[in-house]
């Protein structure tokens, strides 16, 4: 029920996702049944597979998420994380308050073990690659020994989601040197560049996109900013080159020649592809998608699980966790509890 669209463009993508994916065994619609078999019937969706859990309730995006999760017990947010807790899903996908879905998950389903904190990890193209940022909002005041386990949780996600055998990672700061940067960045550079990944350096903002590494490295409150700036970025220009190439014949005989690059770029940067991104660290799979989302996004949150669950990124990070631990005995407290 979560999303601006809500269940329209939920349901819409869940039927989109049991018709794409054959591996997808049971989909659990959970929220308002009336309003979610009207959708059903809608698109014509008789598929077996669909399951209908009512929830009576729904965050809304007023609400603060931890305070949510607690008084509005009912809800489809948190009924969907209980699901996962109890073993009858293997991931929950919401388009929801994101506040709540971390709140949810962290609560319900606690964090992996040598994990302190959850953090978002959100994918982002280049011409050259495509990164993991991380986080992108769960947790706006890491700590230095948090950033130093998101590090370790996206190299995970970079080598067993994105394929990258080695992924490089970026610390963001407000320069390259080892000097610069908030007392925060500078403790945990000297942790990453002690802690045998491959670690690149400090990276500023232009390097995202000039000199691209496989993971980077921040606190929520700076990963959420800097993901909208890309994205709303990403929406303008699309719209200036609109207005200027549409201002004369001459112009628009060039973009009509230039139409198959213009596609192509509009492909590689359409958030929709990408559907949603995964809550690193909880003790499940959770995909927190736009709320915006298009029913081809939820789609593709729904295929970002599937892969989540296949590649079992979960158990390969308790198991990087615990090979750092046993190569730093005096590392952080967190990644050491």
């Amino acid at each position: 029920m979560g999303g601006d669209f809500a269940p329209r463009n939920t349901v819409e993508g869940a039927a989109q996702a049991l018709a794409a994916y054959a591996q997808l065994s049971k989909l659990i619609l959970v929220g308002d049944r009336t309003a979610i078999e009207s959708e059903l019937r809608r698109l014509k969706c008789s598929d077996p597979r669909v399951e209908i859990f009512h929830a009576s309730q729904v965050v809304d995006m007023t609400d603060e998420g931890v305070a949510a999760v607690r008084r509005k017990k009912d809800s489809s947010i948190s009924r969907a994380v209980d699901l996962v807790k109890k073993g009858e899903a293997d991931a929950v996908v919401s388009a929801g308050h994101t506040g709540a879905a971390v709140a949810a998950s962290t609560i319900k389903l606690r964090t992996l073990p040598g994990i302190d904190r959850a953090g978002i990890a959100a994918t982002i193209p280049t011409e050259s690659n495509v990164f993991v940022l991380i986080d992108a909002g769960a947790n706006p005041d890491a700590k230095p020994e948090q950033l130093l386990q998101y590090a370790i949780m996206g190299a995970v996600y970079s080598r067993h989601i994105l394929g990258y055998r080695n992924p490089s990672i970026g610390l963001m700061s407000i320069g390259s040197e080892d000097n610069k940067g908030s007392e925060s960045t500078k403790e945990v550079f000297k942790m990453l560049r002690a802690s045998g990944l491959n670690f690149r350096g400090n990276i500023e903002g232009h390097d995202l996109f000039e000199r691209p590494v496989e993971v980077v490295i921040c606190e929520g409150f700076v990963g959420n900013v800097m993901l909208k700036s890309a994205e709303a970025l990403a929406h303008a220009i699309f719209a200036w080159l609109k207005h200027e190439l549409t201002k004369n014949p001459v112009r628009q005989a060039g973009a009509l020649l230039a139409k198959g690059a213009f596609t192509a770029i509009r492909r590689k940067i359409d958030v929709d592809e990408y559907g949603g991104s995964q809550l690193l660290g909880v003790d499940g799979i959770c995909i927190i998608a736009h709320g915006a989302s298009s029913p081809r996004a939820i789609k593709n949150a729904i295929r970002i699980a599937l892969e989540s669950i296949g590649q079992q990124v979960n158990p390969h990070i308790v198991e990087e966790i615990k090979n750092y631990v046993a190569k730093s005995p005096h590392g952080p407290d967190a990644a050491a509890a």
